[in-house]
């Protein structure tokens, strides 16, 4: 059975693209992960047509390099139905990677359970990726270095809460403190 083009991942390039400043990323997807909706800075930024998005998985996106464990901090909290904002390297049709700060939040049907996720995505500050990046890579660094994803994931998460107790912070927090770091408020129309 032929994969379709959409879904066929590309090996990262190494080249880095990017988005403006006022620019804001938005998808929104079904319970399950699957796009709905992709605007056009989704499509522009990640070379793909609203077609080709339409019911793949918001995973569709997923650089190598992000740390499995990020994820499952990210749908443990939405599926719980709170928000997260997270820093996450996504990857274009064509190998390309883009770093977004990313927002995303439950939707909730009639009957007031979950039925979706929203997802707005800004350009994050250079500054706060600099102390991100290397995070980033000790976690992948754990995962890959078990014997399967499942206990690498197990590892990589283990490592992240460890990392986040010695800090005294939540990942919330964290990720915050980054934001203010560089001079800006982490929650968009606040002032920092």
């Amino acid at each position: 059975m032929a994969v379709p083009a959409a879904t066929v991942k590309p090996a990262p390039t190494g080249t880095e693209r990017s988005f403006g400043e006022d620019e804001i990323i938005v998808s929104k997807t079904d319970a399950r992960g699957r796009l709905f909706y992709a605007n056009d800075v989704f499509c522009k930024v990640g070379l793909y047509s609203e077609q080709e998005l339409a019911g793949q998985p918001h995973s569709i996106v997923r650089h190598p390099d992000m740390p499995r464990c990020v994820f499952q901090l990210l749908w443990e909290t939405i599926a719980a139905g709170r928000e997260i904002f997270a820093y996450v390297k996504n990857m274009a049709k064509n190998g390309d990677h883009y770093w977004v700060f990313a927002h995303v939040t439950p939707s909730y049907g009639r009957d007031g359970q979950i039925d979706g996720y929203h997802s707005s995505r800004r350009r994050p500050d250079r500054a706060a990726l600099a102390q991100i990046e290397p995070l980033y890579r000790r976690l992948l660094e754990a995962e890959n270095a078990a014997p399967d994803r499942k206990q690498g994931q197990a590892a990589g998460y283990a490592l992240l809460h460890g990392i986040l107790a010695e800090r005294g912070q939540s990942y919330e927090e964290f990720v915050f403190s980054l934001d203010a770091g560089a001079g800006r408020s982490p929650r968009p129309g606040i002032a920092a």
